[in-house]
């Protein structure tokens, strides 16, 4: 059927055979890989069952390769414009069997990883990914990110790695950064960060021969060796994930993703993929080798200083560089002091227009950048900081100015003598100079900060409580305390709660009571006497016939 030729059924049979086998070997695949017999086991006399389970299984694994053969040449047929043996097909029909031909393959790779022919299955599937057809790249994109979020030993995640990396590099990086996006969703970091409860449970270990030949009897020492080895044996059989493999196949993975990352950066600057590695560094820059360190930030410094970056762009490139100093860089001497300029020049470049969405990467650079490096950062660009952050506070979205609020209360509470910028005090060692982009030498001490006072008539009630907090001294109990609430959440958390996306106001605005109507005076109607007189004159009189002259009135009052 799948070979049908009838041009008045030939493209819905072939649908429907399609999706039918489909699910039929999501259903009778079994949980194992079928290998083939070798010629010394096929010789072999075997059961009954044993030889009808050998011949089911080389009949599945014959006709699942015709399967993917067929779908393989459907969509091969489509890519090259040609119709197979008859032309009895239209190209949009046979479009659409293409499609039904490579969602067919996004539900094998995702289903039946463990399965024969699955490398195949993703060589095909994607080069796909890059495709100019949505109906075609967006199903193969979401098949992978299923894929690397499922796979928890790495296997399948490695094999689809190295084929992305190959296609970008003989691509010559001109592919969809879709693509690279992708590689955000492989489980490394989770595992690395959290590991799975086996590899925590301490192992039982077995008795040594001093315990046998003390606590056990000769028929129990046989006995005992006996189980032993059928637990060996058992924990061969059950696949479970090994810690070592693990690591090993995952430390071949991020290998292969940064050897790709750092070609682009060093070959294809300007390539519209750059935002993807930038986020990709930025996820995974705390499992970098140490060696790697000082040529990366200073790629990453010589592209923000480029100017060839978005703002976007540039704060990934910032929070890159601090996953990096945040992980193994500890260890690192190095001063990012030209990073923090950065990101305090970037600050004036948010606001509530394109840009406010950024103020999410802000609130994430700043946490790492000064919450988290509190004993590497002076006071004085802890003070500049939380100038500027107020500032940038009165032209963003409420949902930022939450968060941006939310971040100076955890540095106030963070760095000692903050309450300098709530004094009033006219005099100081300098004139601070806002415009300045320099933290350290803008003499941040020397301001107040006036914009809370401006932020307490802010339409949102969230941001009024919170400036009224920060002018108190952000106490953590009386009046002026925040609530568990707010207290408890992050910048970031607050920000995603107070969020506008669902065009919603939060707190719901609440409903304005109908007025009751007034009653309807006549003589307020006019200010002047002489007007009010002339009405009433005319109110007085009785209903005239015809049509109405005020020429005659009109000379009563005089002319100016």
């Amino acid at each position: 059927m799948l070979m049908e030729q009838d041009p008045n059924v030939a493209v819905i049979v072939r649908k429907l055979v399609m999706i039918s086998l489909m699910e039929l070997f999501k259903d009778i695949t079994p949980s194992y890989k079928i290998r083939p017999l070798t010629e010394r086991e096929k010789n072999t006399k075997v059961k009954k069952e044993t030889q009808k389970l050998r011949e089911f299984e080389e009949g599945l694994v014959s006709q699942y390769k015709f399967y993917l053969e067929n779908l393989e040449q459907c969509i091969k047929d489509w890519k090259q414009r040609k119709l197979k043996k008859s032309n009895v097909i239209s190209m949009k029909a046979y479009k659409g069997l293409a499609e039904i031909a490579v969602k067919c393959l996004c539900e094998l790779l995702v289903a039946l990883p463990h399965f024969n022919f699955h490398n195949n299955i993703i060589a095909l599937v994607v080069p796909l990914m890059n495709d100019d057809s949505k109906k075609i790249s967006e199903p193969c994109c979401d098949a992978i990110r299923s894929l690397f979020k499922q796979d928890k030993l790495g296997v399948a995640s490695l094999g689809v790695v190295k084929v992305i990396s190959g296609l970008v590099k003989s691509r010559n990086y001109d592919v969809r950064p879709e693509v690279l996006m992708a590689l955000l969703h492989l489980r490394i970091k989770e595992v690395e960060v959290k590991k799975d409860a086996e590899d925590i449970t301490p192992k039982s270990k077995f008795m040594t021969y001093k315990d046998k030949r003390k606590n056990l009897s000769r028929m129990q020492r046989k006995w005992k060796k006996a189980e032993e080895k059928l637990e060996r044996e058992l924990l061969e059989a059950e696949a479970s994930e090994n810690t070592e493999k693990k690591l090993k196949l995952h430390t071949e993975t991020l290998n292969i993703v940064f050897l790709t990352y750092f070609r682009i950066l060093k070959k294809a600057q300007k390539s519209p993929l750059v935002p993807a590695v930038l986020e990709g560094l930025a996820k995974f820059a705390h499992l970098i080798n140490l060696e790697f360190f000082d040529d990366l930030l200073m790629v990453l410094h010589s592209l923000i200083v480029s100017g060839v970056l978005s703002h976007r762009e540039s704060l990934h490139c910032i929070l890159s560089a601090f996953h990096i100093l945040s992980g193994q860089g500890d260890v690192l001497n190095i001063d990012p002091l030209k990073f923090y300029t950065h990101l305090y020049k970037t600050l004036f470049k948010i606001h509530a227009g394109a840009t406010n969405e950024d103020a999410a990467i802000v609130l994430q650079c700043l946490d790492i950048m000064l919450a988290k490096r509190r004993k590497q950062v002076t006071q004085q660009r802890a003070l500049a900081f939380i100038k500027r952050l107020s500032i940038m506070a009165l032209q963003v979205l409420p949902n930022s100015s939450i968060g941006i609020l939310a971040t100076n209360r955890t540095l106030m509470h963070v760095f000692p003598k903050m309450d300098l910028l709530l004094d009033n005090e006219s005099q100081g060692s300098g004139v601070y100079l806002p415009e300045l982009d320099q933290p350290e030498y803008c003499n941040a001490q020397n301001s107040a900060l006036w914009e809370l006072h401006s932020l307490l008539r802010h339409y949102h009630p969230v941001v009024q409580k919170f400036a009224a907090h920060l002018l108190a001294g952000a106490p953590a109990e009386g009046s002026e305390a925040l609530g568990h609430d707010l207290g408890r959440r992050s910048p970031g958390e607050l920000f995603e709660a107070y969020s506008m996306k669902n065009m919603t106001f939060d707190p719901s605005i609440p409903s304005v009571a109908r007025r009751k109507k007034g009653k309807f005076l006549q003589g307020d109607l006019f200010l002047n006497e002489d007007v009010t007189k002339l009405v009433k004159l005319h109110l007085e009189k009785p209903g005239l016939q015809g049509a109405l002259d005020f020429a005659e009135d009109i000379k009563i009052f005089p002319a100016s």
